[in-house]
């Protein structure tokens, strides 16, 4: 069999044979599992699967379980299930904004568990915060061990939620350090240069805008500490690299040519949550000229290329669900501001397409599970069920039920 794969790389250009093998030699490597999801995502997507808040519930009962089932056992979220290895460790950057999805939870269903699970991560990343005040990038096991902007911003909007609920004594000192941190290091342009993560490509990142973020939930639990101006200063700077169609330059780990619609989804969501800290109108145009750009890209069954350039034509032929859903939610965002049907409309089959895609009675490791990519074998977090899709897609679908 490998000798006639080899026969038929040969015929294919040097960087498609590069490619090929590296696919063929993924697909052996998938457990029983994988290769029963890789073929079922080969085929018709199913239908709906059930009503928003059920979905939620599920992603937010798979997040407990990836907790649970962490490999470095620690209190932290693992990053991912893989369906070639199975439970990664965990991931503090994600970690710190799964936190107020599970809170917001807790509430809503009355779930203990929710919150307690939440306080196990945050006990967690306050015992690994730096001395800086900033936190890793990367997996809990990965090195180097420095300081990154981006995994501290994201943590960040995690230790507010944690005042907000538990009180300053018990997060306060984090969650000042971690603000701090971001705050005094910005560039005086407005972009943060200083501290980049080891695990992407040099260079300026617009999709930062969700660092200002978590300065923005600093600042409504703590004002007047200069927080949510610094995420101003950031949010303006972003602004600067957005195109008049919408599109923003320097905006992905390592394809700034075709941005995911992951990284899409957080520069815009950072500049919504600007404008709802600070309202500014030319704020809120840059929001509405991706937005509307991102409405005119989603088909009728809720399809999102995972990758745009600069024209919005799609660059590749998959879906990347963590971006479709972080997309819904800032359509259903900008619609709380402004009515607008057509955000909704849009948000709402963003929403169906990725239900469409999980698991609610399947094996336990993926019921309630998102997929990087869809199909699962697409280049976003490939045969992975990452812990941050879950997430954004607990968060939007929740958004959509709150809507209807």
């Amino acid at each position: 069999m490998l000798r006639h794969l080899k026969a038929a790389l040969k015929t294919l250009l040097p960087e498609q044979a590069v490619e090929k093998y590296r696919k063929w030699e993924q697909e052996q490597a998938l457990t029983e599992l994988g290769r029963a999801v890789l073929k079922a995502d080969r085929g018709p997507l199913p239908g709906d699967p059930g009503k928003p808040v059920e979905v939620a519930i599920a992603n937010m009962d798979w997040l407990l379980r990836a907790q649970a089932c962490s490999k470095s056992q620690d209190g932290g979220v693992a990053r991912d299930f893989d369906l070639r290895t199975g439970w990664a460790p965990s991931y503090p950057e994600t970690t710190g904004y799964i936190i107020p999805t599970l809170l917001d939870g807790a509430v809503r269903f009355g779930r203990d568990d929710y919150r307690e699970a939440a306080r196990r991560m945050l006990d967690w990343l306050k015992a690994i915060q730096l001395p800086s005040g900033g936190f890793q990038g990367g997996r809990i096991d990965q090195t180097p061990v420095v300081p990154v902007t981006f995994n501290t911003g994201q943590i960040l909007i995690g230790l507010a939620a944690g005042v907000a609920t538990f009180g300053a004594d018990a997060y306060g000192e984090a969650m000042h350090g971690a603000a701090c941190f971001l705050r005094d290091s910005l560039d005086p342009d407005g972009c943060w240069r200083s501290h980049p993560t080891p695990f992407a490509a040099p260079g300026d990142k617009a999709y930062e805008t969700h660092v200002a973020w978590g300065l923005f939930e600093a600042e409504r639990v703590a004002p007047g500490e200069g927080y949510g101006e610094a995420g101003q200063r950031q949010v303006r700077w972003a602004i600067s690299r957005q195109l008049a169609n919408g599109w923003f330059q320097d905006n992905c780990l390592v394809r700034p040519d075709a941005p995911l619609t992951h990284t899409i989804g957080y520069v815009l969501r950072g500049c919504i949550e600007a404008y709802r800290l600070t309202p500014d109108t030319a704020v809120l145009a840059a929001c509405r000229r991706t937005a509307d750009a991102l409405a005119g890209c989603v088909r009728a069954d809720g399809w999102l290329a995972g990758r745009y350039d600069r024209d919005w034509q799609p660059a590749v032929d998959y879906v990347c669900l963590t971006g479709s859903s972080q997309i819904a939610a800032c359509f259903l965002l900008l619609d709380a501001i402004e009515s607008n049907p057509g955000y909704v409309a849009a948000a709402q089959r963003l929403n169906q397409y990725v239900r469409r895609t999980i698991s609610l009675d399947g094996p336990p490791d993926i019921r309630g599970g998102v997929k990087g990519s869809h199909p699962v074998d697409g280049d976003y977090g490939d045969y992975q069920y990452l812990n941050w899709a879950a997430k954004f897609t607990a968060d939007a679908q929740l958004m959509e039920a709150d809507r209807r």
